[in-house]
């Protein structure tokens, strides 16, 4: 609790209910998902925990309610068991989630299951390894970035969703020849929660998703039992060897390749997007990173700060509990809000400013805060910068096109471009 619960505690003795917000109604708009910081403002001032419609979840906007929230793992699960969606009604409505092993896996899994599903993918994201892979990152960044080049500009997509694409598929240990699929899947991880959801988009995720966990489990099936799984081998040996041991399920071995695929993917890719974004809409900033390149991972930081890749998580109430003066009741679910968050006055100064000499950079919450910290954080930045630092040493203007306009994904999970045309001017 921060001194204003306190001071509202000492007026308001009873708890009371989440105040119903039309505004966090509107978090499902298209409106609001194209440029959602206006929203997230007013949220933040006006109803910092607002009750959405009767679908049984609530926005938490300011950084001490979700600091709060994330330091109370027995008052609110990491399970996700429902999602916000558009119903039939045109009202806020919960899509429940069926509860399955391979569901419930690492950033959506509780302890203790969540530390056994962290150590054993540790191994590969330690720093060492991520700085290994880096001649790989850029020969793909570059080879991605050609085209593009040569033609003078084009949709920015297919650097974006490349990379992180490939990135992912190396770590896993997966056949790179399988690529377009491995791009495929990246790209729909968060798409049961982009709040948009139809039952022609259902079928085809349901379709979508049990052709990867038989190509995951197949590729799992494939590794040779023989081979001893270091800290140098692909995910998918680790993985295998767990199964061997009786320390996951296969079905969990699965659940956690699947989750890597978006987490690791579609959120790079959003992050990606958003960078080339920002260069291509202020020359001038590119201009400086292109004569001071070590500024360039304090731009990452920046961008990742002010554009999360995935603008909210999931928590479910655990048990009767309150937040902010607010009851909760259990089976509450509520959406941590980090791109509110992150721009919260009361944390950071000019806090919708770019700035590239703000202290402590790294302390915003797009990754995520305690045992669930993002586990891929080091290699989406290095990726980012790598990137960004390829497409800089071109000395050509980088620019918004005209027409076609940038496009974002119709989510409000996922801060990613669908489209992003964008030209290199002389």
């Amino acid at each position: 609790m921060y001194r204003g619960d306190a001071e509202r505690a000492a007026v308001t003795p009873m708890p009371r209910a989440p105040l119903y917000s039309k505004r966090a109604d509107e978090i499902l708009s298209r409106a609001a998902i194209t440029h959602p910081h206006t929203l997230y403002a007013q949220l933040r001032e006006h109803t910092p925990i607002a009750r959405i419609g009767d679908s049984g979840f609530h926005t938490v906007a300011t950084w001490p309610h979700i600091e709060e929230v994330l330091g109370r793992e027995d008052d609110f699960s990491a399970n996700l068991t429902g999602v916000l969606y558009l119903g039939d009604s045109g009202e806020p409505a919960c899509f429940e989630l069926p509860q399955s092993g391979s569901a419930t896996v690492i950033a959506t899994a509780d302890d203790p299951r969540h530390a056994v599903h962290r150590t054993l993918l540790q191994p590969a994201f330690l720093a060492a390894q991520i700085k290994a892979m880096e001649p790989l990152l850029r020969s793909w960044a570059s080879a991605t970035l050609a085209p593009l080049t040569s033609e003078g500009g084009g949709d920015f997509t297919a650097l974006a969703e490349q990379v992180p694409a490939r990135a992912v598929a190396h770590l896993l240990g997966l056949p790179q020849e399988d690529m377009p699929l491995h791009r495929q899947w990246a790209m729909m991880g968060g798409d049961i929660l982009a709040g948009k959801i139809t039952s022609e988009r259902l079928i085809y995720l349901a379709e979508q998703t049990t052709q990867m966990a038989t190509y995951l489990a197949a590729q799992l099936d494939a590794v040779p039992n023989h081979i001893d799984a270091g800290a140098h081998s692909p995910i998918l040996y680790s993985l295998a060897k767990a199964i061997a041991q009786e320390t996951i399920s296969r079905e969990e071995a699965v659940g956690i390749a699947i989750v890597l695929f978006g987490a690791g993917g579609e959120s790079t890719s959003a992050l990606i997007g958003s960078a080339l974004y920002r260069l291509a809409g202020n020359t001038e900033l590119a201009e400086q990173l292109r004569r001071k390149p070590a500024l360039i991972p304090l731009f990452i930081e920046e961008v990742i700060r002010l554009e999360p890749p995935f603008n909210f998580h999931y928590r479910t109430v655990r048990r009767a509990c309150t937040l902010g003066g607010f009851d909760l009741v259990p089976g509450d679910r509520l959406m941590l809000l980090w791109a509110a968050a992150n721009r919260d006055g009361a944390r950071f100064v000019d806090p919708d400013t770019l700035r590239l000499d703000r202290r402590h950079s790294r302390q915003h919450l797009s990754f995520g805060r305690g045992m669930h910290f993002c586990i891929g954080a080091g290699l989406a930045r290095l990726e980012a910068k790598i990137i960004v630092e390829t497409v800089l040493t071109d000395p050509r203007r980088l620019e918004l096109m005209t027409t076609p306009k940038p496009v974002y994904a119709d989510s409000i999970f996922v801060r990613r471009f669908e489209q992003l045309p964008l030209r290199f001017a002389d």
